[in-house]
């Protein structure tokens, strides 16, 4: 098992270098910011009577809308829903402002969205880094927000979040939030250089510390489910692709109406457990006490909980507080990569099924 405080060993793993990716995201959410205060949204975009927000993607693509919807659920004043599929909600129409999102531009479901939006007449804005998206929007006079080629799709959360902040205020939708975005991005350099980067040894990494602590486990990520209920979605897609480990998500208070009740069993497994349950002070306050509830019923059992808990300094922002989770996750599903033996970056399966389904038309 390679050692996490050895960066040679860390890189023997790490072959096609995710290290460079995670360690430089605070840097590519700044230049994703940039990129969305040059777009021009075109004047008839403005104040044009939306009754809703369409984003539509899939995988690393749309976990950004996600993330999006959950920062933004105080804030604007219309529904904001996020499109994994290949067709739309019948409500879709002239008055919807739909982003489609596609890294590669060439993702089938996305493609196929697209269509239907523009046969439905919805105003619509792509953000890609080509590919046939980028084709189709030239062609159909779209405009299209360019983010730079190369990266793994999941890598390139930056661009598929922090892009879009600066598009929604121009477009009336959201106050402007540069001061909030600047706050982000430095404690996420704060985080990445003292506390939970490669640089950071062990016994004071709590990223390092939760790799090791769920090594070889089956994870359960808790959250509440205002704003961090997609946050427990990232990590959960980190560990899939990154760690190429199997968890699953639920959230506060729902799991406590079903999903409590089946820690009971099977008993023999629940050694092999392990619970992940983020936390940030926006919880509720009755959410809080169901934690409280919760963590030590589970605890009854052979299944061990830790909690994660959102960092900032005092006041800190929203969105620093929820990119901190997001961060540690991405931080912790690496490591846990290197502790499994496995370069994180190759996604073979993913690779393999969209070559079976390229045979199929």
């Amino acid at each position: 098992m390679a050692s996490l405080d050895d960066i040679r060993q860390i890189k023997s793993v790490d072959k096609s270098d995710m290290y460079g990716l995670i360690v430089n995201f605070p840097e590519q959410c700044a230049q994703a910011y940039g990129i969305g205060c040059d777009f021009q949204v075109p004047q008839s975009y403005v104040g044009a009577g939306y009754k809703n927000i369409v984003f539509s993607g899939l995988g690393g693509s749309a976990i950004g809308a996600d993330l999006l919807r959950s920062y933004l659920t105080d804030d604007i004043r219309i529904p904001v829903f996020v499109n994994r599929d290949y067709t739309l909600p019948k409500f879709v129409g002239k008055d919807t402002l739909f982003l489609a999102c596609s890294y590669s531009g060439d993702t089938e479901e996305t493609l196929s969205a697209y269509a239907e939006a523009k046969e439905k007449g919805a105003r619509i804005i792509v953000i890609s880094s080509g590919g046939k998206l980028e084709v189709l929007a030239k062609e159909d006079k779209i405009p299209v927000i360019y983010i730079p080629k190369g990266y793994p799709p999941r890598t390139a959360l930056g661009y598929a979040f922090f892009t879009w902040l600066d598009v929604l205020h121009k477009l009336g939708f959201i106050s402007d939030r540069s001061r909030d975005v600047q706050e982000a991005i430095a404690g996420m350099k704060e985080l990445r250089d003292g506390f939970i980067g490669p640089d950071i040894a062990t016994p004071k990494n709590e990223a390092k510390k939760i790799a090791q602590e769920i090594s070889g486990k089956y994870v359960f990520i808790y959250s509440a489910n205002k704003h961090l209920d997609s946050i427990a979605l990232r990590w959960r897609g980190q560990l899939a692709e990154n760690a190429k480990t199997l968890s699953s998500t639920h959230v506060f208070p729902e799991l406590n109406h079903n999903e409590l009740v089946g820690w009971e069993g099977p008993k023999a497994l629940l050694k092999d457990f392990y619970v992940v349950i983020l936390r940030d002070e926006s919880e509720h306050p009755r959410i809080a006490k169901r934690i409280e509830i919760t963590k030590s019923i589970i605890e009854q059992g052979s299944t061990k909980v830790t909690e994660v808990r959102s960092k900032g300094k005092p006041g800190a922002s929203l969105l620093s507080r929820m990119f901190s989770l997001v961060y540690t996750g991405d931080f912790a599903s690496y490591y846990l990569a290197v502790l499994n033996g496995i370069d994180p970056t190759p996604v073979d399966r993913i690779t393999f099924l969209k070559r079976e389904l390229s045979k199929i038309r």
